[in-house]
């Protein structure tokens, strides 16, 4: 199911039927998966089969479907049109409120997971800095963040769509999410997953049970979030108390960037691994991010920020013979992000 979903990038027949395929498959692998059913009612919709697309829907409402509760479809992009074409509506105009989601884990029940060191540590210094007058000028009412306890994968996605409730097309949306991250080849399907409390890494069934897909996040960004400035920070990327390992694929990264003013900075490249620790008391993507921000008082662009952060990551990563490089990935329409910019200001 997953697979099909991370077809879905264009929104072209040829996707659909690869899609179908796929959620064919996961339909008589598991007959009983609501979402798989739903999911490939839309398929079969996008391909012109309404006596399919009534098959698969009865189905999904025998079974049961958070995805179909939810209204979800992968076809559809928040910001205006189709993934395959856009559509009206795609210039925000005066920005009006600012939200943000700040996730920093390091607490984990599965033995498989080290505790870290500064994921929690990451976040509440974030947060500070969005909240700061001089540099993020959040309202305290819109910053939800988890820094502290458990977080669990019903949390993280309840408060994903508190963003999805509140953001309304002029506004910008921020996420930052610091936590565990899973490499592809861990999972049969070669999804890559981010570790919330409460996941359980083996057996590799367990994974895909309870820990959050990528796929989820960047649906939920296409999909949900109508904020036609939305950016995401992901420093997912942890194998250990030091080293953050699996970023992101090119997939998600292409997926996350569909539609109008998306823009997602994460903390390497998907074949390089993250670093941690001293001479910082953060991540170092982390750190040099909070540092390009307060440098130009939250008013640079998204661009501006990332090419301060990837000069300065790639040479403190260099300084201890390790390979770093943060990736910039964003929709080729929409207005300039500006983290700091004032709600009503732009």
């Amino acid at each position: 199911m997953v697979q099909a979903l991370e077809r879905v990038k264009t929104g072209t027949k040829e996707e659909a039927e690869d899609g179908l395929q796929l959620l064919k498959h996961a339909t008589e692998v598991c007959i009983n998966n609501g979402d798989a059913w739903y999911y490939r009612s839309m398929f079969e919709k996008e391909r012109g089969q309404p006596g399919n697309v009534q098959y698969a829907l009865d189905k999904a409402k025998k079974f049961g479907s958070e995805a179909m509760d939810q209204g979800a479809n992968p076809f559809h992009l928040a910001t205006g049109g189709t993934s395959a074409g856009g559509g009206a509506g795609s210039s925000a105009g005066q920005l009006g409120e600012k939200w943000a989601l700040v996730v920093g884990i390091s607490k984990f029940q599965d033995k498989h997971l080290p505790r870290l060191n500064y994921a929690s540590k990451d976040a509440k210094d974030f947060s500070s800095l969005l909240l700061d007058p001089g540099v993020g000028r959040f309202k305290a009412a819109n910053v939800h963040a988890l820094t502290e306890g458990q977080v669990t994968a019903k949390e993280l996605k309840i408060e994903l769509n508190w963003l999805a409730r509140n953001a309304q097309p002029n506004d910008l949306v921020v996420i930052f999410l610091s936590s565990h991250g899973t490499p592809r080849n861990r999972d049969t399907a070669e999804v890559n997953y981010i570790a919330t409390s409460d996941t359980e890494t083996e057996p590799e069934d367990n994974l895909f049970a309870t820990a959050f897909p990528m796929v989820e996040i960047s649906d939920v960004v296409r999909t949900r979030i109508k904020a036609q400035r939305t950016v995401i920070f992901l420093d997912t990327c942890h194998s250990g108390a030091a080293i953050r390992d699996a970023a992101a694929s090119d997939k998600a990264l292409d997926r996350i960037r569909q539609g109008v003013g998306r823009a997602i900075v994460t903390s390497s490249a998907p074949e390089e691994q993250s670093y941690e620790g001293k001479p910082f008391d953060n991540g170092y993507f982390t750190h040099f991010l909070l540092e390009a921000l307060r440098n130009g008082k939250g008013n640079d662009s998204i661009e501006h920020v990332y090419a301060a952060v990837k000069q300065n990551v790639s040479k403190a990563a260099g300084s201890i013979q390790r390979k770093q490089t943060p990736v910039l990935s964003k929709s080729e329409r929409g207005q300039e992000i500006v983290i700091g910019a004032a709600a009503g200001g732009r």
